[in-house]
């Protein structure tokens, strides 16, 4: 195999002591054809697929993390804040309190994204102490949006650790504490670029409707991509904010699948199940087949969830842990269209040999619960 650089993707890593760029790679047989176990050409043939049916898939990538640091016993906790040192003890969710101690943090960030031409858009406190959310702008260009969050994620690591903190994406770095979500939102473009989805109805067009309907249809089937580690289980809980059923809502932040309000020319979905700690251009390229699946099949996603989702959520309807979301993979014919065969047999390959070790590990847990109870 060979890796090509990704046009247009060649830019500053600011962060960097010494002066130094970076570019994005994508894998190719020797002979000219995509590597199948590349993730972005996987997002590729999702996109073309829509494409030949007239639609243009439009992306925005949304990602939550915290900034962490370790204390003098080495223990990980919120980062402190950079312009007075104070601990970050509380919730701040949506306060300016936060983003005004790490400042010197996020106005580098910033500045690291106009060198590299990423279209960085709002800022804010999460609902945990230390955790942030950044969002980009729409695209109209899937692979192109995917590929602006691969580099802002890296952008985000690198200027963390110029401040002395550590960014984390992992979907549930502390027990008490709320998890890290990468929210995809997305939209379809008409052939004279006009949303799909747009209508005075809240709800959106009969298009919309049928999108989710597959969204929600797909949605167990893929969730080893969505959370694709032992750790990514563990976000999912009750009033956590993190979805526990495929349900759908307007404007309804307890939900899997969210039409958020707004003007009728920007009606769009936002996909809320994914962990911060999936692989990106996987999650986008099962958000766009899920869509086409429901739309092909004009599937009906049943009545929008009013109040809250996880009273109304049943359970057992998405699987609730790592071993069950392999085993409910496996077999599914829509993960073998959507990501391809020799794709997901790979990936599902790699994901059971580090189930298979990650179940091997003795860790202090089984020493404090189990050394004098056995």
């Amino acid at each position: 195999q060979t890796c090509r650089p990704v046009a247009g993707s060649l830019s500053r890593a600011p962060w960097l002591s010494r002066p130094a760029a970076q570019v994005l790679g994508t894998m190719f047989e020797l002979d000219g054809r995509t590597a199948k176990a590349d993730p972005r050409h996987v997002l590729a043939r999702a996109v073309e697929r829509l494409q030949r049916k007239g639609l243009t898939p439009v992306v925005a990538v949304e990602l939550e993390f915290y900034l962490l640091q370790r204390d003098e016993a080495g223990r990980l906790g919120p980062a402190r804040g950079l312009m007075t040192g104070r601990s970050a003890g509380s919730i701040d969710a949506y306060g300016l309190g936060r983003l005004d101690e790490m400042s010197p943090l996020f106005d580098d960030l910033y500045a690291a994204a106009r060198a590299q031409g990423l279209p960085v858009r709002t800022l804010m406190s999460e609902y945990a102490p230390g955790q942030f959310e950044i969002t980009l702008e729409h695209r109209a260009d899937a692979l192109r949006a995917v590929d602006e969050a691969v580099l802002f994620k890296r952008a985000i690591r690198g200027v963390a650790s110029r401040h002395g903190c550590i960014a984390c994406f992992m979907a549930k770095p502390f027990e008490g504490m709320a998890g890290t979500g990468m929210h995809l939102h997305a939209s379809l473009a008409d052939q004279q670029g006009r949303n799909a989805f747009a209508s005075d109805d809240p709800a959106g067009t009969p298009l919309l409707r049928h999108a989710i309907g597959g969204l929600r249809a797909t949605l167990a089937d893929g969730m080893a991509v969505f959370a694709p580690h032992a750790n990514s289980y563990r976000r999912f809980r009750s009033m956590s904010y993190a979805p526990v059923a495929p349900t759908w809502g307007v404007n309804n932040r307890s939900v899997s699948l969210r039409v958020p309000a707004g003007p009728a020319a920007s009606r769009h979905v936002e996909h809320r199940v994914a962990g911060a700690d999936a692989n990106p251009y996987l999650v986008a390229a099962l958000v766009l087949g899920g869509m086409q699946h429901g739309i092909d099949n004009g599937i009906d996603p049943g009545p929008p969830v009013v109040g809250n989702g996880y009273e109304q959520a049943s359970r057992g309807e998405l699987p609730t842990d790592w071993r069950a979301a392999l085993d409910r993979a496996s077999p599914s014919e829509f993960l073998v269209r959507t990501l391809g065969e020799e794709f997901l047999h790979v990936f599902l390959a790699l994901k059971q040999r580090e189930y298979e070790k990650f179940g091997a590990l003795v860790s202090d847990r089984d020493y404090e619960w189990y050394l004098n109870s056995t």
